[in-house]
């Protein structure tokens, strides 16, 4: 237990940063899987969706932006093949 009042900020900080990332990496795992098990036209809406988790995601760092650049590619891909059939 810190006893250095920086330190007992920062172990409060942590715990509400570590809520609200847990909160928001739950919510982009939603939305990709909504695209991954959707079809027809509910999967281009639930692509729309996800990329904007996604890059939301990048920019602030919950996830390495080239890794949500590569979800996004291979989210597109996917709803691709979909419309396709």
């Amino acid at each position: 237990m810190p006893r250095i009042k920086s330190a007992k900020k920062r172990m409060r900080q942590a715990k509400t940063h570590a809520t609200l990332n847990r909160t928001q990496r739950s919510e982009l795992r939603t939305a990709i899987k909504k695209v991954r098990t959707a079809s027809g036209p509910d999967a281009q809406a639930a692509y729309a969706e996800a990329v904007q988790l996604i890059d939301r995601s990048g920019r602030k760092r919950l996830i390495h932006p080239n890794a949500a650049a590569r979800q996004k590619s291979r989210l597109a891909r996917l709803v691709k093949a979909v419309a396709a059939k």
